[in-house]
């Protein structure tokens, strides 16, 4: 398939369970290849517009657009977005029932151009009530229609939960290593992320990764997300090129 409109380097191949950032050589050149971020914020970019919290979710949602094209021009193999929490069930009605309409409506729409330019889509969470079942197949939909994709695999985090992951992958697990563990989270062939990014000035993970992201180096914005431009993605990722990773070594 040809990817005439987006520049950028592909991933590779993935197996079933893939290497852990200990497992990386720690000398090799100091790049991002997979990251993840809490797109944080939304909803504060609207209210400070005058604009409904919804408006906040779309710009956010584009936003999450632009800077997977970015992603993939920067060398990025993996990009996780987290875009809906177990938590976030207890916001207002009427904001959950937009950001229903919105996955929905943007997994059908948005696609189709996603898999012509060669993205992977994988959906890590829970996917039964009280997610839409109209929903939940869009996303195995879309899932479907993008699997042999290799350019850049974008993983959406949706009706997910941290502990909620580890509580799901436990009642299964049988074996006693933490590879095997690893093996019954809800994408054992995601690599664990070197660089995990949060915007809107807040200093915490918020039930994110917590198994994935144990040696995540951490950024802390302060953009709002959808304000976080194509500048501010690369500024964090040289910031991070600079740091020296010990992985419990010194």
């Amino acid at each position: 398939m040809a990817h005439p409109r987006w520049s950028g380097h592909s991933s590779d191949e993935q197996g079933e369970v893939t290497e852990t950032v200990t497992e990386r050589d720690a000398s090799s050149e100091l790049r991002a290849r997979y990251v993840a971020i809490i797109t944080d914020g939304n909803g504060r970019w609207a209210q400070r517009r005058g604009l409904p919290v919804v408006a906040g979710h779309e710009a956010g949602a584009d936003t999450v657009k632009a800077r997977l094209r970015d992603a993939v021009d920067l060398g990025i193999e993996e990009l996780t977005v987290y875009s809906f929490s177990t938590e976030n069930w207890a916001r207002s009605k009427d904001e959950v029932a937009a950001l229903m309409e919105m996955f929905a409506r943007r997994i059908q729409g948005e696609t189709p151009e996603l898999h012509e330019q060669g993205v992977r889509m994988r959906f890590i969470g829970r996917r039964d009530d009280p997610v839409p079942l109209e929903l939940v197949e869009r996303m195995a939909w879309a899932e479907e229609v993008t699997r042999d994709n290799t350019r850049i695999t974008l993983f959406v985090a949706f009706n997910y939960g941290g502990r909620a992951e580890i509580v799901d992958a436990a009642r299964t697990f049988t074996g006693g290593t933490e590879a095997e563990f690893r093996s019954h989270l809800y994408a054992p062939d995601m690599h664990d992320p070197d660089l995990l990014i949060r915007t809107s000035g807040e200093q915490r993970i918020s039930n994110y990764l917590l198994w994935q992201g144990a040696y995540a180096e951490l950024s802390f914005r302060e953009e709002l997300w959808p304000d976080f431009s194509r500048e501010a993605f690369e500024q964090t990722l040289n910031e991070f090129a600079a740091r020296r990773r010990r992985f419990g070594g010194r």
